[in-house]
């Protein structure tokens, strides 16, 4: 048995094209500074129209396998809602394209993916010994009505990726968790189509293949609510108080719900890590993604602790404390 896990590479990617507000708001009839002024965004980036899924996540996995060195990768998680095909996998082929012999699972959890992924990994790495690459990835941009303001606003393209490693006699690696859903809350963010409930067929409306949000105000309750108590249980796990928190990575939606999360734990707010003014919101992408350019620019320390908190399309949501 391990004793602790390790992150030994970060990795993220994103589109070269630059969609700013201004291109939306015009499309969709809004006055200028409408996005910025409601939900933190100020651009986000769309893949190109020959852009696969996989062609966003092997950068990323690519970026964190280098960072990592020589490892033994006996998994690949991959987190996403837009894989290549409905069937089969993306992870396998992601798995093949970066010339790993491995297990390779796809992991459909929305934007609470990530954070489900991780806790996994840490679990396999634990019991087998062996480095997990978890990647997480989603091209939104083919997802999104271009006449609803509510989803062309938020939704983006990226990756992020994380090598986590076994740490033989440390104390690193997930510490506390709290991993959560409430299905009754099922529909409030959903792609109706395309499923086996309402499967393509003439009938289908092009718009049951876009992501809707009817209730933007429900969703935002819900998600401050879910992603508070979530890390507080967390915390809680870990034996540890928010002051204790070094920095805080939580899913990039909107920055009022990160606003307002803030505030209820009361965390610093120079513990938080943010991507989404410039990269939008990619769903499960989002905190690897800010992870993995926060260690870019500024780096993490050993005993560091962090607090990554998510909640998503389910509702399914979390926390998880990571000591460095």
């Amino acid at each position: 048995m391990i004793s602790g896990t390790r992150i030994a590479g970060l990795g993220h990617h994103a589109p070269e094209r630059i969609v700013p507000n201004a291109e939306i708001e015009t499309r969709l009839g809004l006055e200028p500074g409408w996005i910025l002024s409601r939900v933190g965004i100020e651009s986000r980036r769309y893949a190109a129209a020959d852009e696969a899924l996989t062609d966003l996540a092997r950068p990323a996995a690519a970026m964190a396998l280098r960072a990592a060195g020589a490892q033994d990768i006996g998994f690949l998680l991959l987190a996403t809602s837009t894989p290549d095909h409905l069937l089969p996998p993306s992870a396998p082929l992601l798995a093949h394209q970066l010339g790993l012999s491995c297990g390779a699972l796809d992991l459909a959890g929305a934007c609470a993916g990530f954070l489900h992924a991780l806790v996994l990994a840490d679990g396999l790495v634990r019991t087998h010994g062996r480095s997990v690459l978890v990647v997480a990835a989603n091209i939104l941009s083919r997802r999104i009505d271009p006449a609803d303001r509510s989803t062309s606003a938020l939704f983006a393209d990226a990756a992020g990726a994380v090598v986590l490693a076994p740490a033989p006699g440390a104390s690193s690696g997930v510490v506390g968790a709290d991993l959560v859903s409430d299905g009754s809350g099922y529909d409030l963010i959903k792609i109706p189509g395309g499923g086996s409930r309402l499967p393509f067929s003439p009938a289908l409306s092009p718009q049951d293949l876009y992501m809707q949000m009817p209730d933007g105000r429900e969703v935002f309750t819900r998600a401050v609510e879910t992603m508070t108590r979530s890390s507080q249980k967390a915390l809680a796990a870990a034996g540890l108080s928010a002051g204790y928190v070094d920095h805080w990575v939580p899913h990039q939606a909107n920055v009022r719900i990160t606003a307002a999360v803030e505030r209820r734990l009361g965390l610093a707010p120079a513990a938080g890590l943010s991507t989404l003014e410039d990269f939008g919101n990619s769903s499960a992408a989002t905190i690897p993604f800010t992870l993995s350019r926060a260690g870019t620019q500024r780096g993490f320390s050993s005993g560091d602790m962090l607090l990554l908190s998510a909640v998503g399309a389910g509702l399914s949501g979390g926390a998880v404390v990571f000591r460095w």
